[in-house]
């Protein structure tokens, strides 16, 4: 089933015909950068462009193979520019090719080309990661890209696709978060129930090749045993507070029953941290004082791009840690409505995210599974009453309340999540 990425498709249109700007569009595997192209592709024909201006070749597959020579691609797409009319240059996994970002630079600077990539490790956008294991800018474009990033299907999205009117948010929501929210998963879906086997299976397959081509090519990256092993640690901590050190001695204390395997050390976690972030399988918010504007050297939290993932990876069902799945979903419907999100601190109490909106507007948010319990609520709202400033405020529970406290605006998160409230 084909599902309009409506915010995604928008932003390409926004930038067409910016020829001097590389539109890089980013995401883990199989989130649907591809199909977005797709879809561009298709408006440009509905749109009067002549299919033989429009250039698409995707690294991956066998038939391009010798295009992933740098030389080799770039003559074969000059070689198809047969006129001084715009064509339209579509490559996908453009860093499979050999010094992709000169190539990058001279179509860019050609004043007939419009240039359209995809990616599935951050290597398009900033080389290889410098040493230290942070990861390094060291891109030759020089700004001279628009970052569009896909995730997986939103609730919304996901939930377009069923039309019965007797299906309930809250069911379809059980089964976004426990059969994922990669939009292949939808194929899965026969006669109104999943195919839980084929799922599993599929979701394999990504995980797999997100651990092999695009973190395991990282620099420091070699022990996979060591990779899966923080994998699963940082699957089963979404929305806990994750300290290098915290996962060292956990490493190492596993090691322990390991004579053949060596020490870890807190350089090597990092790397394999900036590897998972990388092939975007993990996401990281950092601390925010909120009443001093300011950043803190403390422990960052990480989220999934998939908690689907998660459940089959790890097990157990949609009961276990319900409040950190739910953050973790609000965290990722948060960037996909373009916002920048930190975690912020009042004190010493938290609140789950401090949202900025790109105008610079600040809205923050807490994500509770429910508070009818008075002494939960009390909890939640706390850190929120204390930040004096009028940004918005939101608490989002499963609750159907649409109570005011304050000035703080209670919502379903479900209504939300769907743009309903």
């Amino acid at each position: 089933m084909l599902i309009k990425r409506g915010g995604y498709l928008e932003a390409l249109k926004r930038h067409q015909d910016k020829s001097n700007l590389i539109k890089v569009v980013t995401g883990v595997r199989r989130a649907g950068k591809s199909t977005l192209l797709e879809l561009f592709r298709k408006h440009l024909l509905e749109s009067g462009v002549a299919e033989k201006r429009i250039i698409s070749i995707n690294l991956e597959s066998r038939e391009n193979a010798a295009c992933r020579n740098g030389d080799a691609l770039y003559d074969r797409i000059k070689s198809q520019i047969k006129t001084g009319r715009r064509h339209y240059v579509f490559i996908d996994e453009f860093q499979m090719a050999d010094g992709y970002e000169d190539i990058g630079n001279s179509l860019r600077m050609m004043k007939n080309v419009d240039l359209y990539v995809t990616g599935s490790n951050s290597r398009i956008l900033s080389g290889e990661r410098a040493g230290g294991g942070s990861l390094g800018n060291t891109t030759k474009w020089g700004g001279r890209y628009i970052d569009i990033r896909v995730l997986p299907l939103s609730f919304g999205e996901y939930s377009s696709a069923f039309t019965k009117k007797n299906v309930t948010a809250d069911s379809l929501f059980r089964d976004y978060i426990e059969q994922s929210s990669f939009p292949e998963t939808l194929s899965y879906v026969k006669n109104g129930a999943y195919d839980k086997d084929g799922v599993q299976e599929y979701l394999d397959g990504i995980y797999n090749a997100v651990i092999v081509k695009d973190i395991m090519t990282q620099p420091g990256v070699k022990n996979v045993a060591m990779l899966e092993r923080i994998v699963n640690y940082m699957f089963s901590n979404i929305g806990s507070e994750t300290s290098i050190n915290g996962i060292v001695g956990v490493l190492n204390n596993d090691l322990k029953l390991r004579a053949d395997e060596k020490k870890v050390y807190s350089a090597t976690v990092e790397n394999y941290l900036d590897a998972l972030q990388s092939g975007y399988l993990f996401y990281k918010a950092t601390r925010y004082y909120a009443k001093g504007k300011e950043y803190l050297k403390t422990n960052a939290k990480y989220y999934a791009v998939d908690v689907g993932m998660r459940y089959h990876l790890l097990g157990g069902d949609s009961k276990t840690d319900a409040g950190h799945i739910l953050e973790n979903v609000v965290y990722l419907e948060l960037m996909r409505r373009g916002y920048k999100i930190k975690v912020g601190k009042v004190g010493d109490k938290e609140v789950d995210f401090v949202a900025q909106k790109p105008g610079g507007m600040v809205e923050y948010y807490q994500v509770s599974q429910s508070v009818l319990d008075p002494a939960t609520l009390r909890r939640e709202l706390e850190p929120l009453e204390k930040i004096r400033d009028n940004h918005p405020k939101f608490l989002l529970t499963r609750d159907y309340d649409s109570t005011t406290y304050k000035g703080i605006e209670h919502k379903n998160v479900l209504e939300w999540l769907l743009g309903k409230s």
